[in-house]
């Protein structure tokens, strides 16, 4: 069985810092009124999938910066062992009540490393199904979580981002905070291995806080067609003030990729190895998130 492998972090591991400078006012004005001029006339692409790098890059990764930055203070650590080019799957563990934590490892991604990589993260069906967020779900580059995709995008060179938890992942109660849900059949293991691109385990600390989840309503839910109605500290009492998120501080760590070329495309019709292989990554990632929770102080500094 392949052994779980901790992200190491050395004492003279240093976050990656994203740079000083920002643009300045008239830069940003020239900008804005060039991408207006390009939504105008058309000129600009997507993909297959959706994915809008025009308007990710000008409107919707500017809206996240303050919340990665200055909000949650986000450390990225372990940045380079995510390849610079060609396919790869990150493999994340999932929590805080609504999927921040995806949106700001996407940020990571970007900003952070040095080929600015882009993240196409796998999202379920509901995501989709909602009204205006699955329409800007696909064109910030997130398509459905099914094999067939995930294969695709892998193919096409492309970083893909999985939550094998789902909503057991972000909807379980504060008191299970960081630990780690069952991750399904493996599906994520399986289109690796087709495709015979690495798996990199991602841990996140900081976004079990966000939401702290000490209720769930599910009458409500289910009226709603949701699979759970949070109760925070905040939520609903406070109402849409308790939507703000609280500031913890964040620390997001790529481990060393796991290889699975070597092991062929018919290898993933191997149930065992699918298994050990899925294992293998939880457990790398649980490991690391303890880790993780011991180097940082507290939990909003």
């Amino acid at each position: 069985m392949p052994e779980a492998r901790v992200i190491q972090l050395r004492p003279d591991d240093e976050s990656h810092v994203p740079p000083a400078g920002e643009p300045s006012w008239d830069e940003q004005v020239v900008g804005g009124v060039e991408f207006l001029r390009r939504r105008l006339t058309g000129e600009y692409a997507t993909d297959e999938f959706g994915f809008d790098p025009d308007l990710t890059d000008h409107v919707l990764l500017p809206l996240l910066r303050p919340l990665f930055r200055r909000w949650f203070r986000v450390e990225t650590h372990g940045i380079e062992n995510v390849p610079t080019s060609g396919g790869a799957l990150v493999v994340a563990n999932h929590s805080g009540t609504v999927p921040v934590d995806a949106l700001m490892t996407t940020v990571a991604l970007h900003d952070d490393h040095p080929a600015q990589r882009r993240f196409r993260l796998l999202g379920a069906d509901l995501v989709f199904d909602l009204p205006i967020v699955g329409e800007f779900a696909r064109k910030f580059g997130a398509t459905l979580a099914c094999s067939e995709d995930a294969e695709r995008l892998l193919c096409g060179d492309e970083l893909v981002g999985v939550f094998p938890e789902g909503f057991k992942g972000i909807g379980k109660p504060f008191r299970d905070r960081y630990t780690l849900q069952r991750f399904g059949r493996g599906g994520f293991v399986t289109a690796a291995l087709r495709t015979g691109k690495p798996i990199v385990p991602c841990a996140i600390v900081g976004a079990e806080e966000i939401y702290p989840m000490v209720g769930n309503a599910r009458t409500v839910a289910r009226l709603l067609g949701l699979p759970y109605f949070p109760i925070t500290p905040t939520f609903p009492a406070l109402g849409p003030l308790g939507l703000v998120p609280l500031p913890s501080k964040w620390l997001i760590a790529f481990g060393e990729p796991i290889e699975t070329a070597s092991y062929g495309p018919a290898a993933a019709e191997d149930p065992m190895l699918v298994f050990n292989l899925t294992d293998q990554v939880r457990e790398t990632i649980q490991q690391s998130i303890y880790q993780l929770l011991l180097q940082r102080s507290s939990v909003f500094s």
